[in-house]
């Protein structure tokens, strides 16, 4: 949640930042939060229509903030603020699903579990996610799955302007990725962090200003 953190001080006071993960998670403050497998199509149309609405993620008049944590199998209330017109306009005209500025996807595929089913501990799911596998295809194509899914993704929903970052396994694959990377955004850089292990197939992709 580091990173939701970072993003939440420099969004306030009238940014908004919703978090997506796979296992349960305490948002910090400043921070909506959806659990669910990013992937599944009902979990992607969900966060649109959270993204829609301009009232959700922000802070209510109490002090309060509003779906700080949020359920796609029990929708906010707040979703029926948006009128039947504006639906309408919004399936009719794309450009307005194009409300974010920044779309960081730091996802890892997670292990198929195989045993401890009978367990019914919020934790369990952390005994089954992984960094990696230590089977180099397997990693990488993974990881350009879930960054073509975050790319399309953000071809939606980015701003024109607007930023995509994306961790992803070094392959034979990744150029194509790239290189859709270059069509969408005007710059695109290829980036190892200090922090990660020389002997690691970890990197990221940094796309910079959305093209109009």
């Amino acid at each position: 949640m580091v990173a939701e953190k970072v993003a939440a001080s420099r969004t306030q006071p009238h940014g908004r930042v919703l978090g997506v993960d796979i296992i349960p998670a305490q948002p910090p403050k400043g921070v909506s939060t959806i659990q669910g497998n990013f992937l599944a199509p009902e979990i992607q149309t969900y966060i649109r229509d959270f993204l829609r609405n301009p009232d959700r993620g922000r802070p209510r008049q109490s002090g309060f903030l509003d779906d700080s944590s949020v359920s796609p199998l029990e929708p906010n209330s707040d979703t029926e603020r948006t009128t039947e017109a504006e639906k309408r306009d919004m399936r009719g005209d794309k450009i307005l699903e194009r409300t974010v500025d920044v779309v960081l996807s730091d996802m890892s595929a997670p292990w198929y579990q195989t045993s401890g089913f009978w367990k019914r501990s919020l934790s369990a799911p952390y005994n089954r996610m992984m960094n990696t596998s230590g089977v180099s295809f397997r990693d990488h194509a993974g990881s350009m799955d879930l960054c073509h899914a975050a790319l399309r993704f953000s071809s939606d929903v980015l701003k024109a302007g607007g930023h995509f970052v994306c961790k992803f396994y070094q392959g034979a694959e990744d150029k194509e990725l790239e290189q859709q990377m270059k069509e969408l955004f005007k710059r695109v850089h290829r980036l190892k962090p200090e922090s990660s292990r020389s002997e690691s197939k970890e990197a990221f992709f940094v796309g910079l200003e959305r093209k109009s």
